[in-house]
């Protein structure tokens, strides 16, 4: 399968030199929207150019470059081919085509032409044409495949079915295959159609009833997760700012701790200065009975009395030190509690205005999950009108099964499976057996949308039109929205066929202004369902100027031009 992920793109177009990037997996359903001339189909050309080197739309490829910038044109687009990650870059000033395989360049020796035929052909698996029937239904400039040439509607089918390996198919026509009564086909049709309703209806209001139930028990559980922790956090803070007030008590017994210290300090130099002082006195007058400056005796008892006088001076010093190392000391183990208990205090105080944020953002989150549970209730209130349509198909449905159970004809449906392309050989007997079930599809679509006609395509994909009330329609014959259906049908079963057959499989889907002129209401708000729960492993995207169907898609994407240049509104 061809799973595409990623598209960004700069100076192209009305771009400019910043990217403008989508996410294509991010939702199964994304609307783009924006004023005209805002870039919205953009991303159609920019696909095309990055996978064929051609834009979409009419414009020539020196056209693509942004006029004001006039340089680096980029486009890149990432996708997945069984489990391999492929990256293409094409540029314009410089010219750049690099196709990337796991994050390594290929090697480029071959000419772009040949790059191009083996992307094609081995990585993509679809050309040009294919990949605008199949992937892309555009608006002006797009040709449905009804308004196609035979051949080239030929082409398409061998691209879709993998089978231009085969012989030529100049006579490819068999012996058709006979249909049963119109009455019969047509009941049965709108049986299949009825049950699709049916089941597609019965999702949908069980998406409405499930989903928005476990929404709102989500959120519930939210909010008593929310409201515990609210409740813990109130338990934790309290104790917190009551052994903070306990720290801040025991914290007046230490507090001048230093200025205490400080001034001890300064006494102790006074004091270490004093004995440092009386010292030298006493051992001046110990060591010396004669004057060392004019050679005098120093009288005896004078002497002996200085040093008396000093020793007596020294060991009351040297007391009051030793009493005042212990006041020191004492301080010094009061200021050491002082710091311990300040920052016990800082780091509560910390913690405690924490709590109160978180607090704060729990009232927050439970306000808001309250309003979405209100939101969700309401609509789960006015799912009823879904009902009473849902009862109204079952009814048609029971009353069709009752038709078809008094005939005796039933319809035969071949089984269209891989092993089908090992028979004949040929590219006539293998485009026989899939245009039962191609046809099967188009009017299997065409029936979803309210559009009850037998719609058959023979074997040189000429088409039969037929109705309850006209026989030998053609395409042409029908109004802009009755074609715009028929388009859409063929679309969703090359997709169908290609899903089945696994040739040309894509996850991507991208539909230009489909809804803005020619389906009605009605037929809009099928193709909605259709795309929503029929369309499998797909990611659709649908370019509209049509407004109010933003709720309708799982994501929005919206276009603007500001000063000059477009991109995807942030």
């Amino acid at each position: 399968m061809l799973i595409f992920e990623k598209i960004r793109w700069k100076n192209f177009l009305s771009t400019g030199n910043q990217y403008s990037e989508i996410n294509l997996q991010k939702s199964k359903t994304t609307l783009i929207i924006g004023s005209n001339g805002a870039g919205k189909s953009t991303v159609l050309d920019a696909l095309t150019f990055s996978l064929f080197g051609k834009p979409f739309r009419k414009i020539n490829k020196s056209q693509l470059i942004n006029t004001t910038n006039e340089k680096d044109c980029r486009v890149e687009v990432e996708f997945l081919v069984n489990d391999i990650n492929w990256k293409v870059i094409r540029g314009i000033k410089p010219n750049i085509f690099e196709i990337h395989r796991d994050n390594k360049c290929l090697d480029q020796f071959s000419s772009a032409n040949d790059q191009q035929k083996w992307l094609e052909q081995n990585v993509v698996k679809m050309n040009y044409k294919s990949f605008t029937q199949i992937v892309i239904l555009g608006s002006s400039t797009f040709v449905p495949f009804m308004q196609l040439s035979s051949s080239n509607r030929r082409e398409v089918i061998e691209d879709l079915l993998d089978i231009k390996i085969f012989s030529s198919m100049n006579n490819i026509i068999k012996d058709k295959l006979k249909l049963v009564k119109d009455e019969v086909r047509t009941l049965d049709l709108k049986k299949e159609s009825l049950v699709d309703k049916v089941d597609m209806q019965k999702n949908f209001i069980s998406e409405i009833d499930c989903q928005n139930k476990a929404n709102i028990d989500s959120k519930k559980s939210k909010i008593e997760l929310l409201l515990k922790e609210e409740n813990d956090l109130v338990s934790v803070t309290k104790s917190k700012n009551e052994e903070m007030n306990n720290l801040q008590n025991t914290l007046e017994k230490y507090v001048g701790a230093t200025d205490k210290l400080r001034k001890l300090g300064t006494i102790k130099g006074t004091i270490s200065n004093k004995v440092l002082t009386i010292t030298k006195k006493h051992e001046f007058f110990k060591q010396n009975s004669v004057c060392p400056t004019c050679k005098q005796d120093i009288e005896e008892d004078f002497r002996l009395n200085n040093i008396s006088d000093a020793q007596g001076k020294i060991d009351e010093l040297q007391s009051g030190y030793q009493e005042l190392e212990e006041a020191i000391k004492k301080e010094e183990e009061r200021e050491h509690h002082f710091t311990i208990l300040s920052k016990e205090i800082t780091q509560l105080t910390h913690g405690i205005s924490q709590n109160n944020t978180r607090i704060s953002g729990c009232h927050r989150q439970v306000r808001d999950l309250e309003q979405e549970i209100q939101g969700l209730t309401h609509q789960i209130a006015n799912r009823n009108t879904e009902k009473e349509k849902l009862k109204s198909f079952e009814k048609s449905l029971g009353d069709t099964y009752n038709s078809l159970a008094s005939k005796k004809d039933t319809i035969n449906y071949y089984d269209f499976s891989y092993d089908l392309l090992k028979d004949g050989g040929v590219k006539s007997k293998i485009i026989k057996k899939y245009l039962p079930l191609i046809n099967k599809q188009v009017n299997r679509y065409l029936h979803m949308m309210d559009f009850y006609i037998n719609f058959t395509l023979d074997e040189e994909f000429n088409e039969t039109v037929q109705s309850p009330i006209h026989d030998n329609f053609s395409y042409s014959s029908f109004s802009e929205g009755e074609k715009m259906r028929i388009d859409l049908a063929l679309l969703f079963t090359w997709r169908e066929v290609a899903r089945f057959k696994n040739s040309v499989n894509t996850n991507l889907l991208i539909m230009d202004e489909v809804f803005d002129s020619s389906l009605d209401g009605f037929g809009t708000e099928e193709f909605l369902k259709i795309i929503r729960f029929v369309i499998q492993d797909a990611n659709v995207f649908v370019i509209s100027h049509k407004t109010g169907m933003d709720d309708r898609f799982g994501n929005v994407l919206k276009f603007e031009k500001v000063k000059g240049f477009s991109g995807v509104a942030l």
